[in-house]
């Protein structure tokens, strides 16, 4: 079940991220690999720099650009051994949009971890759809994205 929202999330974006150059594409992809795989120093980095690339012409480009701040924030914090999830950074009504998550208020245990799950899970999707040359690592993470989505099969109603 959750393969499927996870599918149908996929292209629901798809269509608002036609594509960026290669080089954006890749550090997109980067930010997660380097945010999953715990080396939080280089995902701050890489973040700042996937950020720097992605042009403020749209608003789907600001809720990647929010999702890159909300994982860097969090990567910054896990950097200097904070384990809390950062809730400096959020994304705007705007931004929601473009989310895979949407609760309502009275069913978000732990806001912070929401915020990040989004941003996580955006940053992947986006990678996926626009990283032709990361495509086969990231579908080897698949699991972990839909393992997140899972955690919150009952809050969407989808139980």
């Amino acid at each position: 079940m959750m393969e499927q929202f996870l599918d149908t999330y996929i292209e629901r974006i798809r269509l608002a991220y036609p594509g960026f150059p290669p080089s954006t594409s890749h550090e997109i992809a980067s930010v997660f690999l380097a945010f999953k795989f715990g080396i939080y120093a280089n995902a701050v980095r890489e973040c700042t720099h996937a950020i720097s690339l992605i042009p403020d012409s749209s608003p789907p480009n600001a809720a990647l650009k929010k999702a890159l701040a909300i994982v860097r924030a969090n990567a910054q914090d896990r950097d200097n051994s904070q384990v809390t999830a950062d809730l400096t950074v959020a994304f705007s009504p705007e931004e929601r949009r473009f989310i895979a998550i949407s609760l309502p208020q009275d069913q978000i245990e732990d806001p912070g971890t929401l915020e990040l799950d989004n941003a996580i899970i955006l940053v992947y999707v986006v990678a996926l759809i626009a990283s032709e040359d990361d495509e086969e690592a990231l579908e080897e993470h698949r699991r972990m994205i839909v393992r997140l989505l899972t955690d919150y099969k009952k809050a969407l109603g989808l139980q």
